[in-house]
């Protein structure tokens, strides 16, 4: 299978009327948004996984495949106009067949962990992989990381982007209730990348996705440099296996103060029991302002390159994980060894394990009701 371009529907009916859309799209404007595909690779069971590079008419270009609905690449300008991939992952599918890391892909049923693999809903108890120590990770061992999800590419005047859904039978991975999921990711020309998550059930169940892109604007080295500030005044403290205890604390004279923009490397290794349960960062931020409306969450700054990705969303949580469990075995885009803290992640989400939690948002769906989840990543360059 060749590559097939995709353009704006206002330029394909111009072209139409005096040539095949063969002949239109060599000579498609490069700054018009558009997505072209490809094949990625082949899955053990022999379907076709595709990859699609989005241009939204900026200066960001991104590639996602239909696996996971991973984001593979974002390539952006540093403030010389030198652009560079700011996010983890592999050349090859086989790379994300392996164990997780969970590079770049959309999470779920549940993003983050679940006590002990357990949740009782409308007194039933449910039990689920437990495949992070005691407790379950992102949906369990086969998760939506791990599933082929079906893609409908678009492109308008302003913006292009993927439609990815995917069906989990009652069941699957323990969850209760057929859902049905819909991520769309929509790349425009003013450098933003929105992900709309959408779903629906058939049976009471719990949902919680999240996008697990690792990003480090520099494109190389460690994030310890990155600035980054958190719009939350408080965090849900872990025990020792990062499951929350209950309590909202606050962040103030605590190494989790991001208020302020701050080094992620000033003090994450200070002497403080949350950071030493989790060997750095990975904790969920209490957002300010109400949730369910969009509103900024967190920015990141990479002083050298001058990139920075700007946050926004309606979820009440932002989990922060600094790539402490990365440690130089996995090998990555270009040959890059990935070592300790080569990136970070700002997933947006509700909180860890809150079907335990009745204090915390709900994550229960209902039929009848709709999940409905808005995220936009905004890239940048500040100028020195």
């Amino acid at each position: 299978m060749g590559v097939i371009l995709y353009v704006p529907v206002k330029l394909f009916l111009a072209c139409s009327a005096v040539a095949t859309l063969a002949a239109c799209t060599m000579t498609t404007d490069p700054a018009k948004p558009s997505v072209s595909s490809a094949p990625f690779g082949t899955l053990p069971d022999g379907r076709t996984v595709e990859i699609f590079t989005l241009t939204g008419g900026g200066r960001v270009t991104m590639q996602t495949i239909s696996y996971g609905a991973v984001i593979t690449s974002i390539t952006t300008p540093d403030r010389n106009g030198q652009t560079d991939d700011v996010v983890l992952g592999f050349d090859q599918l086989q790379g994300y067949l392996i164990p997780p890391p969970y590079f770049g892909a959309v999470v779920g049923r549940y993003g983050n962990r679940i006590a002990k693999g357990q949740f009782t809903l409308d007194g039933a108890t449910y039990h689920l992989a437990t495949n992070n120590g005691p407790n379950h990770l992102h949906g369990g061992v086969k998760g939506f990381d791990k599933q082929l999800w079906r893609a409908e590419p678009f492109a308008h005047d302003t913006d292009a982007g993927i439609v990815y859904t995917l069906t989990s039978p009652d069941g699957d991975e323990g969850y209760p209730g057929t859902l049905s999921v819909k991520v769309t990711y929509t790349l425009s020309h003013g450098d933003a990348l929105t992900v709309d998550y959408d779903a629906t059930t058939d049976t009471a169940t719990v949902v919680n996705l999240t996008q697990h892109s690792y990003f480090n604007l520099a494109g190389r080295g460690d994030i310890l440099a990155h600035r980054l500030q958190i719009d939350a005044d408080r965090y849900t403290p872990v025990d020792a296996t990062l499951i929350p205890t209950g309590e909202i604390a606050d962040v103030a004279s605590t190494p989790l103060d991001f208020r302020k923009p701050a080094a992620i490397g000033a003090r994450i290794d200070a002497d403080d029991p949350q950071l030493k349960h989790a060997g750095g960062y990975d904790h969920n931020w209490v957002l300010n302002g109400a949730a369910g409306t969009l509103r900024h969450a967190a920015t990141l700054e990479d002083p050298a390159s001058g990139r920075t990705l700007d946050v926004s969303t309606t979820e009440p949580g932002l989990q922060f994980y600094s790539g402490n469990f990365l440690d130089g075995t996995l090998t990555g885009k270009g040959g890059r060894v990935y070592q300790k803290r080569a990136a970070l992640c700002l997933e947006t989400q509700h909180f860890p394990d809150s079907p335990n939690h009745p204090t915390f948002p709900s994550t229960v769906l209902r039929p009848g009701g709709s999940y409905r989840s808005k995220t936009v990543f905004t890239f940048g360059v500040a100028r020195p």
